[in-house]
């Protein structure tokens, strides 16, 4: 690697980034559950979006400002739990001064994509 791609790599800006850990079918047919891992760097949002199931996650670290189109933000530390309900637009934003770390699984109709983006 030559110097000047280093440092091209070095001033990359930090993004949001998940990492599926597993994905199998579920009991009820037509579904499937998927297991992520989610970092979300310091100053950075995942962006909004939604999911055709319901989300079921825990922060392992770090704190996230939960925020959704039609209800109050919701804040989240280090070893709180959460859930959001299948369809609701939210966008996860790190409020922290570390690297935001959640374990999210996913029960998702296998018909739909896991993650819908909306416009900011």
């Amino acid at each position: 690697m030559t110097a000047e791609s280093e440092s091209a790599r070095a001033a990359a800006p930090a993004a949001f980034k998940r990492t599926e850990l597993q994905h199998f079918p579920s009991p009820n047919p037509g579904w499937e559950i998927a297991q992520s891992l989610v970092e979300i760097p310091e100053g950075i949002a995942s962006g909004r979006h939604n999911h055709p199931g319901p989300e079921v996650g825990y922060i392992v670290r770090g704190d996230v400002a939960m925020e959704f189109d039609e209800r109050p933000t919701l804040t989240l530390h280090t070893g709180d739990p959460f859930m959001i309900p299948p369809g609701v637009i939210h966008n996860a934003r790190n409020i922290g001064g570390v690297t935001t770390m959640m374990l999210s699984t996913f029960v998702f109709d296998d018909t739909q994509p896991l993650t819908t983006l909306f416009d900011e």
